[in-house]
């Protein structure tokens, strides 16, 4: 997924654009395990790490909208789509009608996928 979005995140390191995406997806994961309490004392924690979820889906959107890509184009629409599911449940979760459960099984599910553990579909 990743052109120049991650060269920060990967620069002084032999990472490739694959290992970057998952680096970066383990740490926002994390992030998101750790901050969901039910407490109103660590929700701006859980806001922060919902704010950097988001933006990394972001770049991810922004990188398979791209005409440059060269995923498959059915692979491309799932990414965006997942984005799509980001941002709606990010919403939620700030709005404490939801927790963080589905944006981490979205973000293992694509670590998998990434690390070629695909597991179907």
């Amino acid at each position: 997924m990743a052109r120049t979005a991650y060269s920060a995140a990967s620069q002084g390191s032999a990472r490739t654009p694959r290992s970057t995406e998952y680096a970066l997806l383990a740490k926002v994961t994390a992030l998101l395990k750790e901050t969901d309490r039910h407490d109103a004392l660590a929700f701006p924690a859980l806001a922060q790490a919902i704010e950097q979820n988001r933006k990394l889906w972001l770049r991810f959107a922004l990188d398979v909208a791209h005409p440059d890509n060269e995923l498959p184009r059915d692979l491309r629409a799932r990414i965006f789509y997942l984005y799509e599911i980001v941002q709606q449940h990010s919403a939620r979760v700030l709005a404490h009608r939801a927790d963080t459960g589905l944006l981490v099984d979205i973000n293992r599910a694509v670590m998998r996928g990434l690390a070629g553990q695909g597991g179907g579909s």
